[in-house]
């Protein structure tokens, strides 16, 4: 009897071994080797090293241990049903720790695609989410199929409950779309400054599967559903290029030297362009005489940004530094001014309801 006993035990003993020493070396290689590959792969030149390193972060084990399970399978005396039932589970164990890989592996070429710089596409959470969607989609029926399981009548379930479960959800399904529809497009990628017509305006931060999400120059996040953006007109100060014309709309008096005031306001803006951050160094500023206002001569001037916040920061050092210029060179700025007739007299009055900002000095863009 206890020969018996030993026996059986002396049968576990070795496939209890082969799991454990196999649970054992693949921790052993995902902490050592692994580890060594990723210092490795700094270095190298090859830009895909370090991302596949990456990728089979964590299936090494799994891999380990599904040999190590397979191999104490041989070693017990077990009916021929239930170790065919074993190698089935691991077999598709198998292959959806593949399916993880290039899932991982497919958003990393996606990643890699979005940062070249001959590109303007940008990996948002959704395309990432349906890359991810697909590959475990097609690993799952593929698993099965390895199984030999039956596929078409689920795939013929799956296209009845579809219809059923898009009439229901046509709202979601429609932001999905949008959203796809967005990234697919270009118009809008991440980093990019937009204003819907509605008035949200703010830095993309994200396009998700129902929602786009935009910071807005607060640091507040907007949760825009994206057939809302889809569905109204918007701008992208960021489309094609970031770097963009700001028009700073200045009136001087009637008593001003035109050519003066050119050569001063030029030379001011190139200053401000060049000693200012965000502005384009390299850019040459121009300036155009508009028309004779009642009270003043506009013009509007012409400054080149690197991107749509610096518009701040550069209009507001432009005009401290025009107005002092102005001021040491006695050019004088315009302030709305109506002559009220009576009689033979003549008084002079302002219109002290209309702000400075909006009649001497504007922007608009």
């Amino acid at each position: 009897m206890m020969n018996q006993w030993l026996l059986k035990i002396q049968e576990f003993i070795i496939p209890i071994l082969l799991v454990l020493g196999s649970i054992g070396f693949g921790l052993y290689i995902e902490k050592k080797i692994l580890k060594r590959l990723k210092v490795r792969s700094q270095r190298s030149s090859w830009k895909w090293y370090e991302p596949t390193v990456n990728s089979v972060k964590g299936l090494i084990v799994i891999w380990f241990t599904i040999g190590g399970c397979y191999l104490a399978s041989t070693f017990l005396t077990l009916p021929g049903s239930l170790v065919l039932f074993i190698h089935r589970v691991l077999y598709a164990v198998l292959l959806l720790s593949i399916t993880l890989l290039v899932s991982r592996l497919a958003v990393t070429f996606i990643q890699f695609y979005s940062s070249r710089e001959d590109t303007s596409s940008m990996l948002t959470s959704l395309f990432e989410t349906i890359t991810k969607v697909l590959v475990f989609a097609i690993g799952f029926l593929i698993t099965l199929q390895a199984l030999n399981i039956p596929i078409a009548p689920i795939l013929a379930t799956l296209g009845v409950g579809s219809l059923s479960l898009g009439l229901a959800l046509q709202q979601p399904l429609a932001d999905l779309i949008s959203g796809i529809n967005l990234i697919t497009s270009k118009k809008i990628r991440p980093q990019d400054y937009i204003k819907l017509k509605t008035g949200e305006e703010g830095y993309v931060v994200d396009v998700e599967l129902k929602y786009t999400v935009i910071r807005e120059i607060t640091g507040n996040l907007l949760i825009i559903p994206n057939s809302k953006i889809i569905g109204s007109s918007f701008r992208n100060y960021a489309f094609p290029e970031k770097t963009m014309l700001i028009p700073v709309k200045v009136g001087i008096s009637y008593d001003s030297d035109l050519d003066k005031v050119e050569a001063i306001t030029l030379e001011v803006a190139k200053e401000t362009l060049t000693e200012v951050t965000g502005g384009d160094k390299e850019y040459e500023p121009f300036m155009r005489f508009q028309h004779f206002d009642y009270f003043s001569i506009d013009f509007t001037i012409y400054l080149q940004i690197q991107e749509f916040y610096d518009h701040l920061i550069i209009t507001h050092e432009f005009m401290k530094r025009l107005y002092k210029r102005y001021q040491q060179e006695g050019i004088k700025i315009a302030f709305p001014i109506k002559n009220a007739y009576m009689g033979n007299e003549t008084f002079p009055s302002t219109k002290e309801n209309e702000s400075f900002f909006d009649n001497s000095i504007n922007t608009d863009y």
